[in-house]
């Protein structure tokens, strides 16, 4: 009973080059990852992806959808050769997908990591920009956030690694009023009522406006509270991948650390079968959405049973019924830390939102645009807007948030040289571990990779050969360090691979 699972964060980055609003988006992506990429050693298309494995029309409920009725967006499991894709040496994946450059971490095993790993991506993206922004080209910005203001939306992915045997009614059920409720947590501010901002005023969410019903297969169109894709990339008869798509980007550390961790200890009360409180909500799109126009945080939706809770009060519930299962015996550090902070944030919400400024991404947003309100500024003003997309620039000094930041204003979980280094080196604990490694050490002899697989391709074989990793735990520093150690080449490592 631990906070501990195999996890990840997928990224989509806003893009824009101002000046010319009919810049082609793909085209810019795509020169982020290659620019990228080569400044690193690699070049967009070497180690490409593997697609064998995927399967995005698989529903979590027992069917699949059929290939005529999807929408194009959905179809991920198409190779697209003039969309940039590269496996980065930390286990990474930096690509264009529906027009905006996403970087998806390495797997990790806790919400510290996925913290490390995912500002990482931010660091990728910084250094991508400050390429493509040299003197004579065209500028290009990057933004870390989920919505242009002006209608579109792009996501913040989080994935968990799951028992299959779980059923996906119960995840159903446990998950909607938590997830319709962290966002007091882990939203991350957003200037402008609905979809199109077409009411002036701040909400928690950036995302939340976006979301149309409870449960589906779509991820851009018809937003589900509960994403039903079942591809685990792992054995399928043992996990199930829990793909969640209704995440802000954060930028604090705690409120990220938080958005993973109390995720991963609801799951845990869930598949343990340790629900023991029904907070199903009547209406729960209407709710996500009232909760998130509120930053008061009074208001109060209503549940199935006639009760009405406010958000707050929903996540202290969650957490009585985690702290339930999990007791008080052998715990270890990051489920304690992960508990302890929840408490913290959860009680100075509920004291005074604005005293979380440190840890609370729209908190801390907040606190900024009412500056600009009390020297005279109106919530409908541009320049609100401005500030909002400004908050989430990539480049450290243009950025307001990482400006903000370096003068001390947020509490950090994370290292600077913990981050930087997550840059280059995968994880060491899972098969992330492998997946860096082969790219780093032997990169010019892959084909191809994937979450669950490295083909290979050497002089010495005559067909390529794949490497299969189903286990997520499997391909660890432990398991295969020593091997890549040894190995003077990507056939020698393949010979002990396939002797041992």
């Amino acid at each position: 009973m631990s906070v501990r699972r195999v996890m990840g964060i997928e990224t989509e980055y806003g893009i824009s080059q101002p000046g010319d609003p009919s810049a082609n988006p793909m085209l810019m992506s795509g020169r982020v990852v290659t620019a990228y990429a080569r400044s690193v050693g690699l070049r967009s298309g070497q180690t490409g992806w593997d697609y064998a494995d995927e399967a995005p029309l698989q529903d979590a409920r027992g069917f699949a959808m059929d290939r005529e009725f999807a929408d194009p967006s959905q179809l991920t499991d198409e190779e697209d050769p003039t969309m940039a894709n590269v496996v980065l040496t930390n286990g990474a994946r930096l690509y264009v997908d529906h027009a905006h450059p996403e970087y998806s971490s390495p797997e990790v095993t806790g919400p510290r990591d996925a913290v490390i790993w995912d500002r990482a991506g931010e660091l990728v993206m910084r250094e991508a920009a400050r390429l493509l922004n040299q003197p004579g080209m065209p500028p290009l910005n990057l933004y870390k956030n989920n919505t242009d203001g002006k209608g579109a939306s792009y996501g913040t992915h989080e994935n968990y690694l799951m028992r299959r045997l779980t059923p996906f009614a119960d995840i159903v059920s446990g998950l909607i009023p938590f997830f319709v409720s962290r966002q007091v947590v882990c939203g991350s501010g957003k200037v402008g009522i609905g979809t199109e901002s077409q009411r002036a005023g701040f909400q928690l969410s950036q995302r939340a406006d976006f979301f149309e019903t409870e449960v589906g297969l779509e991820t851009t169109l018809k937003r589900p509270i509960i994403n039903t894709r079942d591809e685990p990339h792992a054995v399928t008869e043992k996990y199930r991948r829990l793909h969640v798509i209704i995440g802000d980007a954060n930028h604090c550390d705690v409120a990220n650390f938080l958005k993973l961790g109390t995720t991963s200890l609801v799951l845990g009360v869930i598949e343990a079968g340790a629900v023991t409180q029904n907070l199903a909500l009547q209406e729960p799109v209407a709710a996500l959405r009232a909760i998130s126009h509120d930053p008061t945080l009074r208001t109060s939706v209503r549940l199935e049973d006639g009760r009405e809770l406010t958000a707050l009060e929903i996540q202290y519930a969650y957490l009585q019924m985690v702290r339930d299962w999990l007791g008080s015996d052998d715990l270890d550090s990051e489920t304690v830390e992960v508990l302890d902070r929840w408490q913290q944030v959860l009680d100075k919400l509920a004291d005074d939102p604005m005293s979380a400024a440190r840890e609370v991404d729209w908190v801390a947003k907040l606190q900024l645009l009412q500056g600009y309100r009390n020297r005279g500024l109106e919530w409908s003003d541009p320049k609100m807007r401005a500030i909002d997309i400004q908050w989430s620039d990539v480049r450290a000094e243009k950025g307001i948030f990482h400006k903000l930041a370096a003068s001390g204003r947020f509490d950090e979980l994370i290292s600077a040289a913990d981050v930087e280094a997550a840059v280059s080196n995968p994880p060491t604990d899972t098969r992330a571990y492998f997946r860096g490694r082969a790219v780093r050490q032997f990169g010019e002899n892959i084909a191809a990779a994937s979450w669950d697989s490295v083909i290979f391709d050497v002089p010495e074989r005559c067909t390529m050969q794949r490497v299969p990793m189903l286990e997520p735990l499997r391909g660890t520093q432990q398991h295969v360090g020593a091997l890549f150690d040894r190995a003077g080449s990507a056939d020698e490592l393949l010979r002990t691979l396939l002797t041992d």
